[in-house]
């Protein structure tokens, strides 16, 4: 069984992480998946950092005695 040519180097024509929308003062699609993902990554270091010093992040932080 053999590919061919074409379906080898077709490329995939999904979607793009950049789109061609102008972004109103820096509001796109792009800009708010960075800034989702970004907080995903902030949140699990939090849930990390409580597992690890067994304390809660208000305490941990100095909000609550």
């Amino acid at each position: 069984m053999t590919l061919s040519s074409d379906s080898a180097t077709t490329a995939d024509t999904g979607t793009s992480a950049t789109t061609t929308d102008v972004p109103a003062f820096g509001w796109s699609a792009y800009a708010e998946r960075i800034n989702g993902r970004f907080a995903m990554i902030g949140f699990l270091a939090v849930v990390i950092v409580e597992a690890i010093s067994h304390d809660t992040f208000l305490h941990w932080a100095g909000l609550v005695p």
